[in-house]
């Protein structure tokens, strides 16, 4: 049973076929982390965003970029993923003095499934046999004005499947480094820890960042999968030009492997029925909604025959 499971997230969570597989993979413990929880942006910039990370979303991705933040800030998000896959995040940051506190709580889990004896008979179904949490705490400072950031998180892992549960250690660290206004760089090393346990991995990324437009890259290596890259555009309509909030267009592409034909009559209308490498999105931020800066983020993302992944976050700064 345990196997099956293991089997199912693998092959459903992180879509590798099987004429395609990695020589490593299955290896490492932990397959969930690899999922874009915490950031819609992230999603739907193709996963190109370890350069920009910037605000709570920074926690799931490069801590680094959680030390450009000012004042305390709270985001919640909402995943809801692949074959009723969902995570609900949590992420808090606070600065002290001119280092920058994090925290964040993940929860995920996957229900629905049927149990059955060795003859195929149902003996109870609605069980929910996975369940994930991670908890971190971070720490960011910027130098040089801002002009690099380094940042590192301690996260502990809690991974059940069906009765088993299993708990591990990990580190991530990161940094990013502003070489003028328009260009940036940032990388990351995460699941810092025990090979079995977690998918250890390598960030790596740049950005062109304008007033109206920012363009970003990232290329991601993890020991148990093949190198992928990500590139995304967000479009900026600036706040001071609407007068009431600052709005981004996202788009991303992100080199997954494909995963079917979806029988959607919607995506086969936009021509997105035999992709999961597209993603899509959009951002609402207000400085000054009753006194409080708020924002909204939204981000989906066509996965062929496995379904639809959409996320929505929405965040506070105080």
């Amino acid at each position: 049973k345990i196997k099956l499971l293991a089997a199912c997230l693998i092959a459903g969570l992180v879509h590798v076929p099987a004429y395609a597989i990695n020589e490593w993979a299955g290896t490492s413990g932990s397959q969930f982390l690899k999922i874009d929880a915490g950031s819609p942006r992230a999603q739907a910039l193709g996963n190109a965003y370890v350069s920009v990370a910037d605000g709570p979303e920074a926690l799931f991705w490069n801590p680094a970029g959680a030390a450009s933040a000012t004042s305390r800030e709270l985001q919640f998000s909402y995943l809801a993923y692949l074959q009723g896959y969902k995570a609900r995040t949590l992420a808090y940051l606070q600065p002290l003095g001119k280092t920058i506190l994090g925290v964040t709580l993940n929860y995920m889990d996957m229900g629905g499934f049927d149990y059955r004896d060795e003859w195929g008979n149902l003996q109870w179904s609605g069980a929910n046999p996975v369940q994930n949490f991670v908890g971190s705490v971070s720490l960011a400072r910027g130098f040089f004005n801002q002009k690099l950031q380094i940042g590192g998180t301690a996260k502990y892992v809690n991974e059940k499947l069906d009765t088993n549960r299993y708990t591990s250690v990990g580190f991530d660290v990161g940094a990013k480094l502003r070489l003028v206004n328009w260009l940036g760089l940032g990388g990351a090393l995460v699941n810092i820890g025990d090979r079995e346990d977690m998918p250890q991995g390598l960030r790596l990324g740049a950005d062109i960042n304008t007033r109206y437009f920012t363009i970003s890259g990232e290329w991601m290596d993890y020991e148990d999968d093949d190198s992928r890259y990500g590139i995304g555009l967000e479009v900026h309509i600036p706040e001071d030009l609407l007068s009431v909030a600052r709005f981004d267009l996202r788009v991303g592409y992100y080199t997954r492997d494909n995963t079917g034909i979806s029988d959607s009559e919607t995506l086969k209308s936009l021509g997105l029925d035999e992709t999961s490498k597209v993603s899509f999105g959009f951002g609402i931020y207000s400085s000054e909604l009753f006194g409080y800066g708020a924002s909204i983020d939204y981000a989906v993302t066509p996965f062929g025959a496995l379904g639809t992944s959409q996320q929505i976050a929405i965040g506070i700064q105080f």
